[in-house]
């Protein structure tokens, strides 16, 4: 969703071998404003231990107070404040291995010249045969520009990387496809098309990431007529997941979410394609807010009605909001039996307690509603399918899977499931397959028993 970057260390602290030391050093962290992640121990003495404290702070200036706090205390000695992040970031997070190895001389000659040539002649004679004997089919560009990443703004296509590397790490992880960081220096629309259709033939499908708005719904409606597929992450694998958690919380207040007049919060990259992707599943039209012209112009050229902030709260009974303030949605404006789904991260519109304690029936926050839960299964199913574009059945189908795969009273599932991505790969493809944009069959092996194939 939308985010604001919080710091996270590790306090290695040595302290007495005394019986609520530890304890009291907890207590002190949580009081100077740290939320206490994992806790391991280094070493065990008998006059002393050594802990390792994992720590999320706000920022550098809360993270000193913190220290200062814990070594306040008489017998806790701070040893170290590790950077876990960057020690793990070494190096990147990618690498490209051989699914071939080379070990011998006629090994050589299969994998390179001169029985190489052989496959290049096929290739060229059938260009579809490269589906087969090249890794172009189970490989996705993540492209940027690196102008909206995360909560850090414009940094550049290189400060960029690593997130790309991540997203593509997981992606790897949860499909074993693969996932190809491009980084292109350009602010310039056209210059970024033509740079990205040059190196099209790379790849199977295209994913458009941390792209700054309005040039993202250019970039992304030019590179669409692609004779390959187009996703830009921030806007549908949000939505998919968006729609999952709406579908999910209101059946957890027993609203009909069919019938319900819905609402949308701030109508960027993420709160468009919210709205388009809500009015497409439910076939009703969802009421935009959003302080930029531009975005009410384009929500309503998309079917959309806009009103002014409390307007929306009086009649709408789901609120989605994605505008990155916190505090914006007051306690006073929440009507009895409202679905609030406050979205961005890590500070909500509203406060899940704040929501609850005014009426609400179901509240939540950004902090479930992951995309990782969203693009890893919905190319799968894609490249699975074949599929030349993605169509809004797919990302519906993509919604429906995690909202089923969701544990009992969760709003959706963990994003570390595995199974969650089969599903989400299974729906998607077999939508893709209704929509006549599949070119690969797929048999009933593939979708398994449950998926009703």
């Amino acid at each position: 969703m939308l985010y604001r970057q919080k710091l996270v260390r590790t306090l290695r602290c040595k302290n007495k071998n005394v019986r609520g030391t530890l304890a009291s050093l907890i207590a002190t962290l949580s009081k100077a404003g740290a939320d206490i992640g994992e806790i391991s121990t280094v070493s065990v003495g008998e006059l002393h231990n050594v802990r390792d404290i994992s720590i999320i702070v706000n920022d550098e200036a809360e993270l000193k107070n913190v220290i200062k706090a814990a070594r306040a205390i008489p017998d806790v000695e701070v040893e170290q404040v590790i950077d876990d992040v960057l020690e793990l970031h070494q190096h990147g997070k990618l690498t490209i291995q051989p699914t071939f190895p080379v070990y011998s001389i006629e090994d050589l000659r299969k994998v390179y010249t001169p029985g190489v040539a052989s496959v290049c002649r096929l290739i060229q004679k059938d260009p579809k045969a490269a589906r087969i004997y090249t890794s172009i089919a189970k490989t996705v560009a993540l492209v940027t520009n690196g102008s909206r990443v995360l909560g850090l703004g414009n940094i550049g296509p290189v400060a960029a990387m690593p997130v790309m590397e991540g997203k593509a790490a997981l992606f790897a992880q949860f499909t074993g496809l693969n996932m190809i960081p491009i980084l292109i220096n350009t602010l310039d629309i056209d210059e970024f098309v033509k740079t990205v259709e040059k190196i099209s033939a790379t790849f199977a499908a295209i994913q458009l990431e941390d792209i700054q708005t309005p040039d993202c719904f250019e970039i992304e409606e030019q590179l669409q007529k692609l004779p390959l597929p187009v996703m830009h992450d921030d806007q549908h694998g949000t939505a998919v997941v968006s729609l999952a958690a709406a579908i999910n919380a209101c059946k957890m207040a027993e609203l009909d979410i069919h019938e319900a007049t819905i609402g949308q919060i701030g109508l960027g990259a993420a709160g468009s394609a919210i709205a388009r992707l809500m009015m497409r599943y439910t076939g009703k039209a969802v009421i935009g807010f959003d302080l930029k012209e531009e975005s009410l112009a384009r929500h309503k050229k998309f079917g959309g009605k806009t009103a002014s902030l409390e307007e929306l709260m009086k009649k709408a009974n789901v609120v989605i909001s994605t505008t990155g303030q916190a505090g914006l949605i007051k306690p006073t404006l929440v009507r009895k039996g409202q679905v609030i789904l406050a979205l961005s991260n890590p500070n909500p519109e509203i406060s899940i307690v704040d929501a609850l304690k005014a009426g609400a029936s179901f509240a939540s926050d950004g902090a479930q509603v992951n995309n990782l839960i969203g693009y890893p299964g919905i190319w799968k199913g894609v490249l699975d399918a074949g599929a030349k574009k993605i169509t809004p059945e797919m990302y519906i189908a993509a919604a429906e899977a995690i909202a089923h795969s969701a544990p009992d009273k969760e709003l959706v599932p963990s994003p570390l499931d595995p199974h969650v991505h089969d599903n989400v790969a299974h729906a998607v493809a077999k939508a893709a397959t209704a929509s006549g944009v599949a070119s690969i069959p797929l048999d009933k092996d593939y979708f398994g028993e449950t998926d009703g194939f």
